[in-house]
């Protein structure tokens, strides 16, 4: 019966609060809108399973070694941390760039690393799992980085669908409790459909109005009060938290920066509702933080305040961000163009409010894209820094070199082409 089975933290008491805490047994499923919303929650399980000296298994395939226990720092040398190695031999595709990783670091890891030599094969990955597993005491923990990556590599997703449906059950059998991640929009609804049917929890992690968003879509076994209710959150390295839970102080009182603003301006409620093109009674709504504006009227509304967007959403009048962010961005995948054709990296966190989100785009020698990167209805700009491409847009074909610009208003390119024997690199900026 699942109420005799334990009942522990996820790392963030937040999170306990409304998903009513994690279950012994719980395979917990985390869509991921932007593919990087995940790991603060990761990295909190992680930390408390190393709290408690709980054995936990991750399984990568989206990233090799080095770069992963960088991303993980003192998080990564837990004598209670195995790594499961399945990009190595997997999109790494054994080249010695990462092969030299073992080499290099030998006997001296303060790691427990270990390398799947046939990542492409889902059985050697299953026997890999569990060769590790019996090995370990008492509730063991998963991290699987990430059910995309599988499919990426395993072509398909009646392979995922294979793997996941045998794993789940007998991880629950085993006593586990293991993390999927999966990039949101990178798979069909019948898999996700599927995937839920059998998970224990899930849970969708998106960017609403520009800021990051949570909604538990299931607890089995339990009863969140915030079911199917998508909560905006904020994270901060390792720290996590909740709107909701904020001092009143603290909060960003859109509503309240509208009226302030319109009162000291002399405009009613109205006239801002005649020259927005809304009505009297949605600006009403929107002071007393009913709801939010459209993105569209929110820019119409600041335009005709002549102010900034962003001065609606500073904390408490800091109009402070970031100005280096270090790292080579997150990984960005394009099933729609296939796979082995292009490369992709997010430079930018999509919550930044940036008003632009960067890429830096690698495409493959030779290869010929049918299609655009990005289904965007707004202005994309784009750079090429090495190498040469064709691009085909209303049937025309362009040629483009390096420190060529390409800019993109209405029209989407039907086609993109490496013609060189190396690959071409691209800074892509879309415009918000």
């Amino acid at each position: 019966m699942y109420s005799e089975k334990e009942r522990v933290s996820t790392g963030i008491p937040a999170l306990d609060q409304r998903l009513d805490g994690l279950f012994i047994g719980d395979n917990v499923i985390w869509y991921d809108e932007a593919g990087s919303l995940a790991f603060p929650f990761t990295l909190n399980f992680i930390r408390q399973s190393q709290e408690r000296n709980k054995p936990l298994i991750y399984v990568t395939f989206d990233r090799s070694p080095k770069s992963l226990l960088e991303e993980l720092g003192p998080l990564a040398q837990s004598p209670h941390m195995t790594f499961l190695d399945c990009f190595t031999h997997g999109k790494g595709d054994g080249s010695a760039v990462f092969s030299k990783f073992y080499e290099m670091n030998g006997a001296q890891w303060p790691y427990q690393i270990v390398k799947v030599n046939e990542p492409a094969k889902p059985d050697r990955v299953a026997e890999a799992i569990y060769g590790i597993h019996q090995k370990l005491k008492g509730d063991v923990r998963f991290v699987f980085e990430s059910l995309t990556g599988m499919q990426d590599l395993w072509e398909g997703e009646e392979s995922i669908l294979k793997f996941y449906s045998r794993t789940c059950p007998r991880l629950y059998e085993l006593e586990t409790i293991a993390y999927w991640i999966i990039e949101k929009g990178a798979h069909s609804q019948r898999l996700k459909a599927h995937i839920n049917q059998i998970a224990q929890v899930a849970i969708d992690l998106g960017i609403r109005r520009g800021k990051s968003a949570l909604t538990v879509l299931k607890a089995h076994n339990r009863h969140p009060g915030s079911l199917d209710k998508p909560e905006y959150f904020w994270a901060d390295g390792m720290k996590v938290g909740f709107d909701a839970d904020l001092p009143i102080s603290e909060k960003i009182d859109l509503g309240g920066r509208l009226k302030a603003l319109r009162a000291k301006q002399g405009i009613s409620q109205k006239e801002l509702a005649t020259l927005v093109g809304v009505t009297p009674s949605t600006i009403s709504q929107v002071e007393s933080n009913q709801i939010y504006p459209s993105l569209p009227a929110l820019i119409k509304i600041a335009q005709v305040m002549r102010v900034d967007v962003a001065y609606f959403f500073h904390a408490n009048g800091k109009t402070e961000k970031p100005a280096v962010f270090s790292g080579e961005g997150k990984l960005v995948h394009f099933p729609q163009l296939g796979k082995g054709g292009i490369e992709g990296r997010q430079l930018l966190p999509l919550d930044l409010g940036a008003g632009i989100e960067p890429y830096l785009l690698e495409i493959a020698p030779g290869k010929r894209l049918s299609g655009h990167f990005f289904t965007h209805k707004g202005e994309e700009f784009g750079y090429l820094l090495e190498g040469e491409l064709e691009v085909v847009i209303k049937e025309t074909v362009h040629q483009v070199g390096p420190g060529d610009v390409v800019f993109l208003s209405r029209d989407i390119p039907s086609q993109w082409k490496n013609t060189q024997e190396r690959p071409a690199r691209l800074l892509w900026l879309k415009i918000l």
